[in-house]
Formats: C-alpha cells, structure tokens, sequence
C-alpha cells in the first residue's frame, strides 16, 4: 500500500472550501479519505488530561463536520444528474454511489416487469430475496433453530456469528437476539 500522505485541518478546510464553491465535482488527492482516517485515527490514541483533552476532542469533532459535509456536499453534486461523472470521485464515493445504482436498476426491473405482465421474473425476484443469507452476531446465547431452508442452526453462544437465512436473521434481530453484522464491523 502506498505511504498515506499527511493532511491537516488548514488544508481540510480549503479543499471544503473549494468544494463548495464550485458547481462540479472537484479533483482532489485519491487518498484524502485514507490520509483524514489516518489523522482521526492518531488524534484519538494521543493520550491527554484535562483541556488538552477537551481541545483534542473539539478538533476531532470539527474535522468529522467538514469530512461529514464534504462527503454529502461530493454525492449530491454527483447524483444531482441522471448521468453520474465519476471522473474526479474517489473510490470510497464510488461505492456509495454504486448502490444507488443497483436500487435504480432494482426499481426499473420491479417496475418494468410488472407493468409488462412477467409474473415469473417478479417471482423468481421476490424467491431470491427471501432466500438470500445475512451474517449476523448474536448478542444472547440461543439453541438450536431450524432455518427457513429447513437447515439447522446452531446452537449460539452470544458473540458468536453466523450467516442465517433472510427470514430468521430478520426475525432475531427483530427480537434484539442478534445484529446484521456489516462490512465495516
């Protein structure tokens, strides 16, 4: 992995500026996300007492409103078109766009196959969904359950992950038995 270049509030502040000041997407550095992570990242193992720490806790949270504005500020300018320009979007923005794109596709073929009469396909969509799997963490200990595939499951000790069929995945964390484990967890 490439050396993460270093970034500091003054700089954050005048790529936001610029961001804001402009009606298209601006070209920036392609590691900014990494290099911000990174910054946050040290700012919060530093170990202080007092106003130090009341300062290094301001700064932190004053960098998470620009990042936090600036993300918002870079999707909406790309989405404000039917055609999105990726031209000048870092991959992390790429990949919050990108579900935005399937959701579109989604509607379209939800959409397009019922006004065009394709019972099948709606089938075949809605089947798909409901057997499609979610890994979950259990937060209690829960015995044994046999799935909506008929499969057994378990037993979980809390903590423990699993991926379950949609139906009972849903059903535990409904009942707070469980949680949808993310990518970013």
């Amino acid at each position: 992995m490439s050396e993460i270049k270093k970034i500091d509030v003054n700089s954050l502040y005048s790529i936001l500026l610029r961001e804001i000041q402009n009606d298209s997407v601006q070209e920036i550095d392609s590691h900014l996300y990494h290099s911000i992570s990174d910054m946050i990242g040290k700012l919060k193992n530093q170990g202080y007492d007092g106003i130090e720490s009341k300062i290094k806790d301001s700064l932190v949270k004053i960098i998470t409103d620009m990042v936090s504005l600036l993300l918002k500020i870079r999707i909406e300018k790309a989405v404000k078109s039917n055609v999105i320009d990726y031209s000048n979007l870092l991959d992390e923005e790429r990949y919050i766009l990108d579900s935005d794109d399937e959701l579109r596709q989604r509607r379209e073929t939800v959409l397009s196959a019922t006004l065009n009469g394709r019972l099948k396909l709606l089938e075949t969509v809605s089947e798909n969904h409901k057997m499609r799997s979610i890994v979950v963490r259990f937060l209690k200990p829960i015995d044994q359950i046999v799935g909506s595939d008929l499969e057994k499951y378990g037993p979980f000790d809390a903590e423990d992950v699993a991926t379950l069929p949609f139906e009972n995945a849903t059903a535990l964390i409904g009942k707070k038995i469980a949680v949808k484990v993310s990518w970013e967890d």
